[in-house]
């Protein structure tokens, strides 16, 4: 009879009495044990530059590239056009691949969130450019060796 009388459940007063905390109460003690409550320093404002608008300009599409790349390379439009298409197909798949991109004087290129949808994929990206003027970034000191 005692087995039956152990594994009894609690009476309701004893429910109550753990619901309202009278029972197994205790106040919380510091990670040292010596049951005082810990210091806190005050917290310091500290002043943050407000955020700058972007204002988008002009859209490139890959026809401005390709006319781009061809008048600062000096080379014809024939050769230019495939090297620009292998160069955007070569990023785009390191983009796919959530590959990290360091190419200077463009600057260092995250993926940081993508979202897979039916007729393609959202891609969020960090790019962050160096403050340098694009001859200093690129070394090139006008110097002929």
């Amino acid at each position: 009879m005692s087995k039956a009388a152990s594994s009894k459940a609690p009476t309701t007063s004893a429910k109550a009495a753990v619901k309202s905390g009278a029972i197994g109460a205790a106040a919380p003690t510091s990670a040292t044990g010596a049951g005082t409550a810990p210091s806190t320093k005050a917290a310091k404002p500290t002043v943050v530059d407000t955020p700058q608008a972007v204002i988008l300009g002009p859209v490139m599409r890959k026809k401005e590239l390709i006319d781009a790349v061809v008048e600062r390379s000096a080379i014809k439009k024939k050769d230019a056009k495939p090297v620009v298409d292998a160069m955007l197909a070569i990023l785009g798949e390191a983009l796919a691949d959530n590959r990290e991109l360091i190419l200077p004087p463009l600057g260092r290129i995250k993926v940081r969130r993508e979202k897979a949808l039916p007729n393609g994929r959202v891609m969020v990206v960090k790019v962050r450019q160096s403050s340098q003027t694009s001859d200093e970034a690129s070394g090139d000191d006008g110097e002929d060796i």
